[in-house]
């Protein structure tokens, strides 16, 4: 009962320290224990909140050496209710330190999904040159009139830091966008780009089953200026969560790409995140795309979206997505908390010509968590440590590698047809849910696997196909550490380390 009384007491002080006003401030800070974070399932090396439900990755953005990461949290229940902005920060993209809640509801409804920057030029009049302020754009939800029946109770408010994202006052005048009248309206994710010689902030808003794009040049007021939605994409379920940056071409050609979080419809059902890759001038994204790709192939990565404000001497696009699926989010074998992050990933594109995707990899601060390097030779390997990163490479066109514990569960990846698969169906607990005993497949579309890289913390596995080109994310819920490795189709001798606990 000890570790029930401690869950018990942290949402209490979670709870007073929030309020419906404008302001979330002087709330105590979060302790961890091992006691906390040390229940059966809990990440270890992955971000999961100190208790209760956690959905959307939001708002990240880069300030002053530390990487912010809020997200959709409940702090009353382990399943998803009125939403508020949780927030942990990180220095390094591996070790979180929590903070108390950033955003709660207020009148204009709860606190869905949204994005922040840094408003460098003070253009929203919020801050100053000397202190600008951290602008968060996110969506109300407005459950009163939602229950009543109307369509329109979506907008689109912000609120403000000038204490480095300490603590958040809401803007006055919220909401700054209206509903035109349209009942999915949400997921503000907002940018920075050049335009005509002039700098203009430009929001992506999913509107039912389409991409709306925004323009502002102060944060406050925003015009409508265009619409995407191509009649080839994936339209399973609504749209959800876009993300609209640009990425250079492995030849140094820019290109922009857009994020599209669909639920249902994914590939392997549920939730998954779809791309494009084309151009944006300021109003319109177009494509030369014909077909639907997807992020992850897995079951897993859901709502990710990129840090803003990521130094230019740094060069990279970070992610971080939401490692559950809408299927079974609810229902997963947890009690004391709901849900946890992928891994930060790096985003890359590459390909030739006119046909790029999108390939993704953990951040290099991965590799702090190695402890020690492990020995893996032959095909039955003897493991120590339930936290792992292993390197294996093929050497037969179909393979596979076994986890497996003593107790008959066991966990596949393995490649086969020209696919590359997860097979959960024997992975530990899995009758929460009808179909989460799956096998999950991915098309490799005729290339060649050189390199297979697996991270496996307690209850996900984490799969990256040469250096990150193909990614299957999956969560599993064994009941019991695996504690070995059989592989079949692989060279005698690859390499692997054994990983840190970062709570």
């Amino acid at each position: 009962m000890k570790g029930v009384k401690q869950i018990l007491a942290l949402s209490f002080i979670l709870l007073i320290g929030y309020s419906c006003q404008n302001k979330v401030k002087d709330q105590p800070a979060i302790e961890v224990t091992t006691a906390l974070y040390g229940e059966p399932h809990r990440p270890q090396y992955h971000f999961s909140p100190p208790a209760n439900w956690m959905n959307d990755p939001n708002g990240m953005v880069f300030h002053k050496g530390n990487y912010h990461l809020f997200y959709q949290y409940y702090p009353d229940s382990n399943v998803w209710g009125p939403m508020h902005w949780g927030h942990a920060i990180s220095k390094d993209l591996v070790s979180w330190e929590n903070l108390p809640i950033a955003i709660a509801p207020d009148s204009l409804g709860w606190i869905f999904s949204g994005s922040a920057v840094l408003d460098k030029q003070n253009s929203s009049g919020l801050g100053s040159i000397e202190n600008p302020p951290l602008v968060a754009i996110y969506t109300y939800h407005d459950n009163v009139k939602g229950d009543a029946g109307r369509i329109d109770f979506q907008t689109q408010g912000i609120a403000y830091s000038l204490d480095d994202g300490v603590s958040w006052d809401k803007y006055k005048e919220n909401p700054v966008l209206a509903n035109p009248g349209i009942k999915d309206f949400r997921d503000p994710k907002v940018t920075k780009m050049e335009v005509g010689g002039k700098s203009m902030w430009i929001m992506s808003l999913a509107v039912k089953d389409k991409i709306s794009f925004y323009s502002s040049s102060n944060l406050l007021e925003w015009t409508h200026e265009s619409d995407f939605n191509p009649d080839w994409a994936a339209y399973g379920g609504v749209w959800e969560c876009p993300d609209l940056f640009p990425l250079q071409s492995p030849d140094g050609e820019q290109k922009w790409v857009l994020f599209v979080s669909i639920n249902p419809g994914g590939p392997n059902g549920g939730s998954a995140t779809q791309y494009f890759i084309g151009d944006f001038d300021g109003e319109t994204f177009t494509t030369n795309q014909q077909d639907i790709k997807w992020l992850d192939h897995g079951t897993d990565n859901y709502a990710g979206v990129t840090w803003s404000n990521v130094p230019d001497s740094d060069g990279r696009k970070i992610f971080i997505g939401w490692m559950s699926n809408w299927n079974y989010a609810q229902v997963v074998p947890t009690e004391a908390w709901r849900s946890a992050m992928t891994l930060p990933r790096t985003l890359f594109l590459f390909g030739e010509g006119e046909e790029h995707w999108i390939g993704s990899k953990p951040v290099k601060e991965v590799e702090q968590l190695r402890d020690r390097a492990l020995t893996i030779e032959g095909e039955k390997i003897t493991l120590e440590n339930e936290l792992l990163e292993v390197y294996l490479k093929p050497k037969t066109t179909d393979f596979s590698a076994t986890f497996e514990n003593e107790f008959g569960e066991s966990l596949v990846i393995g490649k086969r047809e020209g696919e590359l698969y997860i097979d959960r169906t024997k992975s530990g607990l899995t009758d929460f849910n009808e179909g989460f005993a799956s096998i999950i497949t991915a098309p490799l579309n005729e290339f060649d696997v050189n390199e297979v890289r697996i991270l496996l913390d307690r209850s996900s596995i984490e799969v990256f196909v040469n250096e990150g080109t193909l990614a299957m994310t999956a969560l599993v819920f064994p009941q019991h550490p695996y504690s070995k490795l059989l592989l079949n189709g692989f060279e005698k001798e690859n390499k692997g380390f054994s990983l840190k606990k970062i709570w």
